[in-house]
């Protein structure tokens, strides 16, 4: 078994899953022909085998060649695109369309196992401190989770339990063939795990052991998924819980002996759950949840253009009411917190402080949550959109 575990982990075996897809280092390729790009470049790393960031731009003459050289475009675009789907952007906007478009139930029931299976992997990132695939022999294609810890995978925890979660949950809500259902779920984790490899993010351990991870939360849970449901909705502590919970949860985050991206993304997470969780009992309380009407399951909404048109309007619409909040309580918050801790805007690192850190994105994030499961639908009545 430790063998196993060590061959998993070897960075030479994403090396290898990255030339055949057609990703080569520079220095072993530049004589042929591709194309070349120029992402994080041969810079100092630490010891968590991630760069470190330079006090320079790319411009200044200290990068002058690329540094690795893609020759299958088609691969390359698809695993970028696959990668995004575990980044803010998907879920500020992917998970939300479910509620606008489709069921809130659906959408809750898809955020409270993310929220689960995000909290635990990031956590457990941070007490094994198993680190990153080196490079070289590994192509890294992003920068901005560097000094976070490999192993799992959160990417491939996350694409697993929301693609698994929906597929569990949607029989009992809407009329579906199961099979294609099931075909579209391995296809998207799939995807996404095998991205983490592409762009070297992750060694293949990270990517089986974090997809292994879900599924094991999903099994244990599964069974109280219902009960959840019934407290989350109609208990009179469940607010109070939602927001002191996933605050102690953040603050009470392990303490790293350098910055990582880590507690502010689980506190980002934690934020959304909270904001989410008060606007749907809020909705509950109030009688009028948004859900389907009639006999469960439902069939599919029908495709017609005016139904199309109608669901995009309210995606576009939903979409910048949540950055607008998110711009707004993002700006009021820090402006708060820096007059209350006599901090100076513009201070380096003012921002990573864990007491600024923590309250700033908990309260963007339930917000931006509240809006979602609160606002957004009502506005859509208001409009005749809903």
């Amino acid at each position: 078994m430790p063998e196993l575990l060590t061959y998993l982990h070897d960075p030479e075996l994403v090396a290898r899953f990255q030339r055949r897809c057609g990703l080569f280092p520079v220095e072993a390729a530049h004589h042929r022909r591709g194309t070349a790009r120029a992402p994080p470049g041969t810079r100092e790393q630490d010891n968590n085998s991630n760069y470190k960031q330079p006090e320079k731009g790319w411009g200044d003459g200290s990068c002058p060649k690329p540094q690795y050289e893609v020759r299958n475009n088609l691969l390359h675009f698809l695993f970028l695109f696959s990668a995004g789907l575990g980044h803010e952007i998907f879920y500020i906007t992917c998970l939300p369309c479910i509620h606008w478009n489709l069921d809130p139930f659906l959408c809750r029931r898809l955020v409270n196992m993310w929220t689960l299976v995000m909290y635990v992997g990031q956590v457990m990132k941070d007490v094994l401190k198993l680190p990153r695939p080196l490079s070289p022999p590994v192509v890294k294609l992003e920068t901005r989770v560097d000094a976070e810890y490999g192993l799992p995978s959160t990417h491939a925890m996350a694409a697993t339990a929301i693609s698994f979660t929906f597929l569990l949950s949607a029989p009992s809500r809407i009329q579906f063939q199961f099979e294609v259902g099931l075909l579209i779920a391995v296809t998207l984790s799939s995807l996404v795990c095998l991205s983490r490899l592409y762009t070297g993010m992750h060694s293949v351990l990270d990517v089986v052991s974090g997809a292994l991870i879900s599924v094991v939360l999903m099994f244990l849970t599964y069974p109280f998924w219902e009960t959840f449901d019934q407290f989350q909705l109609t208990s009179s502590i469940s607010p109070v819980v939602a927001l002191v919970l996933p605050l102690f949860l953040s603050y009470t985050y392990p303490e790293l002996d350098h910055y990582s991206t880590t507690r502010g993304d689980t506190t980002t997470i934690l934020g959304s759950w909270a904001g989410c969780s008060i606007g749907y009992w809020v909705n509950e309380q109030l009688g009028q949840t948004f859900e389907p009407q009639g006999t469960l399951p439902v069939p599919l909404p029908t495709f017609t253009a005016n139904a199309l048109l109608r669901s995009a309007t309210r995606f576009l619409l939903g979409v910048v009411a949540l950055v607008g909040t998110r711009q707004v309580m993002k700006t009021l918050s820090l402006r708060l917190l820096y007059l209350w801790y006599r901090v100076e805007k513009n201070e380096n690192g003012a921002r990573r402080r864990k007491e600024i850190e923590v309250p700033y994105k908990f309260a963007t994030y339930t917000s931006v949550g509240i809006v979602n499961s609160i606002c957004v639908n009502r506005v859509f009545i208001l409009l005749g959109l809903l």
